[in-house]
């Protein structure tokens, strides 16, 4: 091994040391056997390996570099991990087969317990409940505790046995034969699945699993102001967990339907309300049926088709607010499409009072020359 260490890590003499630790593991990202099963592969992966391992460290690079030679902090056939300080982390932080090797040496057996998934109900409510707030008693189905063995899933009077085949850790040794030699890798254990004991009588009434199906009832309150879509959330209401572990969260989506006489805009309710024309020219008191009782609408004189009333404080309130908004009334001025021959009479003795050049059944008008002129020719 005659190359120089900097060179086949492709960094210069004055890299430091993040420079080189990433150098090396970009190239061992393509060189290492797992990835790469060209034998030329796997050599260079020992070289780079071993250029790293004197490189990354202080002293070993400065004896490298006083002239200590290529064969300085060596390691034995090869692969990495002999010198002292080494780490040998870095390289299975890269591969998923070596990371979990190395997360299952020393992990504990797997608890049977689990939390429960969380479950979602949809809830209709009128538009009354978002003014003032309301509760709703909701039923759904889910999976709650197991009443025979409280979750323990194991017929009363029983308990789980610790599991002779891993002896209780939940996992078990498997070695394989690999290019860099023996590979010991972690695996679950199939007897008892990882959790370290067996369940040799299992409750009859769950199967073994600590939860049956079950019908729930859950009061929700709502608030005023909600929107529709909105999802209020209960935590430790959903879905109970495998051998009674903690409860999922049960989340109610709100679908509000419409009224037939308000749109919500906001914190305003918007409602139009139609009115005769004499009504409009000379006001009138209209009632409007209004979630908090009958409200006099005060239309004045002289009023305009698309004029807006506010009844103040009588709208939404607002989530986390007090002050309510308001009812926003606009005016739909009734044209007659439609008149008595008494009607028409006495519409035309106003025109001819206020001096608005109408258009008459006789004929008489502003386009009346017009139309004369036009049949002289």
């Amino acid at each position: 091994m005659n190359e120089d260490y900097y060179d086949l890590l492709g960094v210069s003499r004055d890299a430091s040391t993040e420079e080189i630790k990433k150098a090396y593991r970009k190239l061992a990202r393509s060189l290492h056997p797992d990835v790469n099963p060209d034998p030329e592969a796997a050599e260079k992966f020992k070289k780079v390996s071993q250029a790293y391992e004197t490189l990354a460290h202080a002293d070993k690079r400065r004896q490298y570099d006083m002239g200590g030679g290529p064969g300085m902090g060596g390691f034995p056939g090869g692969f990495p991990g002999g010198g002292a300080g080494f780490d040998f982390n870095d390289i299975f932080d890269m591969f998923a087969g070596a990371a979990g090797m190395r997360g299952g040496r020393g992990q504990g057996p797997v608890p049977r317990q689990r939390r429960g998934s969380d479950v979602l109900r949809r809830v209709g409510i009128e538009l009354r409940d978002v003014v003032f707030g309301t509760e709703k008693e909701i039923r759904f189905r889910t999976a709650g505790r197991c009443e025979r063995c409280a979750g323990s899933c194991c017929e009363p009077g029983t308990s789980p046995t610790r599991c002779t085949a891993c002896g209780g850790s939940g996992h078990v040794q498997r070695v394989a034969q690999s290019l860099l030699g023996q590979m010991v890798t972690m695996a679950p254990c199939p007897t008892c699945e990882g959790h370290g004991d067996v369940i040799e009588s299992p409750c009859t009434a769950c199967s073994g699993h600590g939860r049956v199906t079950t019908e729930r009832d859950v009061t929700v309150r709502i608030p005023s102001g909600v929107e529709n879509g909105t999802r209020i959330q209960l935590r430790g209401e959903g879905e109970v967990g495998e051998a009674g572990g903690p409860a999922g969260d049960l989340f109610v989506e709100l679908s509000v339907a419409e009224h037939d006489t308000f749109v919500r805009d906001g914190e305003d309710l918007v409602t139009t309300v139609e009115v005769p024309m004499t009504s409009a020219a000379l006001g009138a008191t209209v009632p409007l049926e209004t979630f908090d009782g009958v409200q006099e609408l005060d239309i004045r004189p002289g009023a305009q088709p698309g004029e807006e009333i506010t009844l103040k404080g009588l709208g939404v309130t607002p989530l986390r607010r007090e002050r309510r908004g308001d009812i926003r009334v606009v005016l739909d001025v009734d044209i007659p499409t439609s008149l008595t021959d008494e009607e028409r009479d006495l519409l035309e003795q106003f025109a001819r009072i206020r001096g608005d050049e109408a258009t008459r059944r006789n004929g008489q008008g502003p386009f009346a020359k017009l139309r004369e002129r036009l049949r002289d020719l």
